[in-house]
């Protein structure tokens, strides 16, 4: 296997994140203190917390805990959940579980990097890019285009990072069908699912609707708790679960167990969390709206479907990453510019950012990010 190229946002975030004033390209929503956590949890919640035995765990997760997990989706058992450490580990698995030499892959574009560098160090892919003239949408005849007598999986993320844009009800369905009528495997990245201004547009879990889809999710996204490390995949066919638990045996071996107590804790209370968590972002986009509002010449601004990062294109003076460059190390405003983005796959927008929204601060940052542009207009 080719060594992995260096992962574009990490790189970019390693360098900015901790050291940036005002991070408005984070990509979850607003984290909980632990002892905030704890204090939802019931007394025999805490005691469990506080005796908690500090060996190993079960490879597929703690039984409470895929309980849980499989109680957030219509169709599947704790049987048909695997748990992983994060949504990263997640994905890397369940493409090596699926692909091989030989093999064929199609990745939607742009993209979170992993989903395509990851299949791409294993066999050919193909991507199918998101048209941002037509409110980025997925064209199933270019999908089906691009599938091959080798083809064998299908990657998509919903709401989808960086544009949050949720797909049609009945695109949705055609794909579900598409990839039924060829046998191929539907790898569903669902980490923002249920975090958006309206409910009534999340779409149903791909492992609910078909016997071959697999979905990811964690408690990074939605939840607000990437420091948790928890996240897992649902799908109906229990013998791909079984090969990519071998595979984690490599990689993690096991959860944290302290971390799986609290993930449990914050499932048994996810409607106030995301309650919480989906009254910030209706805020934010508020907030966006009006800034951006103020600033017609330099952005091309349109409300995300869902999650809680936008999409925005750059119209101002010089190129959008001449203008992030000099935002952050001129005003400490972080956001991530479209080469972030870029694809090996085949063209890209390079002239937009991703702006995050789910966190508390972001009037602040605003008046930072406002005042950098009132400077260097003048």
């Amino acid at each position: 296997m080719p060594m992995l190229p260096d992962f574009k946002l990490e790189t970019y975030f390693s360098r900015w994140e901790f050291n940036a004033r005002y991070h408005l390209t984070a990509s979850d929503a607003q984290s909980l203190t632990l002892r905030e956590l704890l204090d939802m949890g019931d007394a025999a919640d805490v005691e469990a917390f506080d005796k908690l035995w500090l060996g190993y765990t079960q490879t597929f997760g703690a039984p409470e805990l895929r309980d849980a997990i499989a109680a957030t989706y219509d169709r599947q058992g704790a049987q048909n959940v695997l748990c992983f450490a994060g949504a990263e580990e997640g994905l890397y698995i369940a493409n090596h579980a699926l692909l091989e030499p030989g093999d064929h892959a199609i990745v939607v574009t742009p993209n979170y990097q992993a989903a395509e560098t990851v299949p791409l160090s294993l066999c050919e892919a193909t991507g199918v890019p998101l048209d941002p003239q037509q409110d980025w949408g997925l064209d199933l005849e270019r999908v089906a285009a691009a599938i091959k007598p080798n083809t064998r999986l299908v990657s998509i993320n919903f709401p989808h990072n960086p544009t949050g844009k949720i797909l049609e009800r009945e695109v949705l369905d055609g794909l579900v069908a598409l990839c039924r009528r060829h046998g191929l495997w539907l790898f569903s990245d669902e980490v923002y699912r249920l975090l958006g201004p309206d409910p009534q547009r999340h779409l149903p879990q791909v492992a609910d609707l078909y016997e071959r889809g697999l979905s990811l999710n964690v408690m990074s996204k939605a939840y607000g708790l990437p420091g948790l490390r928890i996240g897992w995949i649902a799908c109906q066919d229990h013998g791909l679960l079984v090969r990519m638990e071998r595979m984690k045996h490599y990689l993690s071996i096991c959860n944290s167990g302290p971390s799986e107590q609290l993930a449990l804790i914050a499932l048994k209370h996810r409607e106030r969390i995301l309650a919480r968590n989906n009254g910030l972002v209706r805020d934010n986009l508020a907030l966006l709206d009006a800034f951006f509002a103020e600033f017609p010449d330099h952005f091309d601004w349109s409300r995300p479907d869902g999650g809680c990062v936008g999409y925005p294109r750059y119209t101002g003076p010089g190129s959008v990453e001449t203008f992030a460059t000099g935002l952050v190390e001129q005003s400490g405003v972080l956001l991530l510019p479209s080469s972030i983005y870029s694809s090996q796959l085949g063209p890209t927008p390079d002239d937009r950012f991703r702006i995050g929204f789910g966190r508390a601060g972001l009037a602040e940052g605003l008046a930072a990010f406002r005042e950098h542009l009132q400077r260097t207009a003048a």
